[in-house]
């Protein structure tokens, strides 16, 4: 989203493709929790606020916004049969995941095969000449320049972002309970950002912030916990604005240095008619 806001000031179209169609495609064992099979009921569910949040990063009124069931939708089976003779199965399993999945003997749907082909017509749709992912997309991104070459198109420009580790070094996700959320308060955003690995924090500078390089490293050569501060408070104001950062700062502070209690803390009734202990 920010690599999009980027080339937004700087004159281009964005199209911001929201995947309702492809979001349908799952894992059908359960064993992927990072792509759950999601019914059309829970797909319109996650979309409710998908614009919205997407608008914290994009100026929303220079964003084109397709979902790809406009096209999908009026596919018939005809039509999802020349889609899938436009790849191979030796190519298709060409892709990481695929080949890690068949090397643990871990089942892989046959649908799941249609998720690069489904980007890959995504591109051909809007005529993209340049498509945006995290370095697990390469795959799907080099597709859609297959099938738009196929199409007489010119072949998009594919450029990929490496991917965030969340708070708990792990691959940031939903699933795995670890990543900053759009919708998190300006102290969650402070809070989860305090408690990342030090190692992940160049990573989150140079990605996720807009403080040039040559300060980064002036940064992460000084002490890490006045680093994660910064990084925290870049953190909130890219989500809510430089007033809410100072905020959350000094909460922060009050908190856990001069181990003060904070300004919201939850009251709740205890049952003492339940018979247990407090």
């Amino acid at each position: 989203l920010l690599k999009l806001r980027d080339l937004q000031e700087l004159g281009h179209q964005v199209v911001l493709i929201v995947g309702d169609s492809t979001a349908m495609v799952g894992d059908p064992s359960g064993k992927n929790q990072l792509r759950p099979q999601l019914t059309r009921e829970a797909v319109e569910a996650n979309l409710l606020t998908y614009t919205e949040q997407a608008g914290k990063i994009l100026d929303l009124d220079r964003t084109e916004v397709r979902r790809n069931s406009e096209w999908f939708d009026q596919m018939d089976f005809e039509g999802v049969l020349k889609l899938c003779a436009r790849m191979t199965v030796a190519r298709m399993i060409e892709r990481d995941t695929f080949q890690k999945r068949i090397k643990d003997s871990e089942p892989v749907g046959i649908h799941e095969f249609l998720y690069p082909l489904m980007q890959g017509w995504d591109s051909v749709q809007v005529s993209a000449d340049v498509e945006l992912g995290g370095t697990d997309q390469l795959f799907n991104l080099l597709v859609g320049r297959q099938l738009q070459e196929q199409e007489g198109q010119r072949p998009q420009i594919c450029v990929t972002t490496p991917l965030i580790n969340g708070t708990d070094g792990r691959k940031m996700s939903k699933s795995y309970g670890n990543a900053l959320l759009f919708e998190d308060s300006p102290s969650e955003v402070f809070g989860k950002t305090m408690s990342v690995e030090d190692e992940v924090m160049e990573v989150w500078y140079t990605q996720l912030t807009r403080v040039p390089e040559e300060e980064i490293s002036e940064i992460l050569a000084g002490h890490p916990r006045d680093a994660k501060v910064r990084l925290a408070k870049e953190m909130v104001e890219l989500l809510h604005g430089s007033a809410e950062a100072d905020q959350a700062a000094e909460a922060f502070d009050r908190q856990f240095r001069s181990k003060e209690l904070p300004d919201d803390i939850p009251e709740v009734a205890w049952p003492g008619e339940s018979g247990l202990p407090l």
